[in-house]
């Protein structure tokens, strides 16, 4: 069974499914579904479009280059069947699976290391907007009551202490 990668989006495109376009030149372009082959029409960049492979590898969003992606490549050369050698692949398999996944933890931690403070941030300046709607308008003249009569005693405070 052939895995053919999508031309457009990079995700995987299984046996009877997908689009097939066949260019004059006889490139074959594979499409995982009508929205790929729709944007591909539309002659539309695949490293522009946000939701694709290309574009999360151009921005920094995934990782680009790793030894684990060398297992995965298309390989167009038949090779001799060993049953040995089949053995020992489907026993590294999921080694480098579990190799694969930590690398990508990893690369997202050090991709969100400074996004908790500006989430922090923006948290802070959104209720600072908003917090008409988490108080009650009565508490809110109340506390403007009580800060007008406390700047009018600390100016009566000065005058007494001299």
């Amino acid at each position: 069974m052939r895995l053919e990668k999508c031309w457009f989006c990079s995700s995987t495109v299984y046996p009877g499914h997908g689009i097939q376009f066949v260019r004059n030149d006889a490139k074959i372009f594979r499409f995982c579904r009508s929205k790929c082959h729709k944007n591909f029409k539309m002659k539309r960049n695949p490293r522009k479009v946000k939701w694709t492979k290309a574009y999360r590898r151009v921005h920094g969003k995934d990782m680009t280059q790793d030894s684990t992606f060398e297992f995965e490549r298309k390989r167009n050369r038949p090779e001799r069947y060993d049953r040995n050698l089949a053995v020992d692949v489907l026993k590294a398999i999921p080694k480098i699976d579990k190799i694969r996944v930590s690398r990508e933890e990893r690369h997202h931690k050090n991709r969100m290391k400074g996004n908790k403070a500006k989430v922090q941030k923006e948290a802070e300046k959104e209720y600072e907007q908003s917090i008409h709607m988490v108080k009650a308008p009565s508490s809110l003249q109340q506390e403007k009551i009580k800060v007008k009569v406390s700047q009018q005693q600390s100016e009566e405070n000065p005058l007494m202490e001299e």
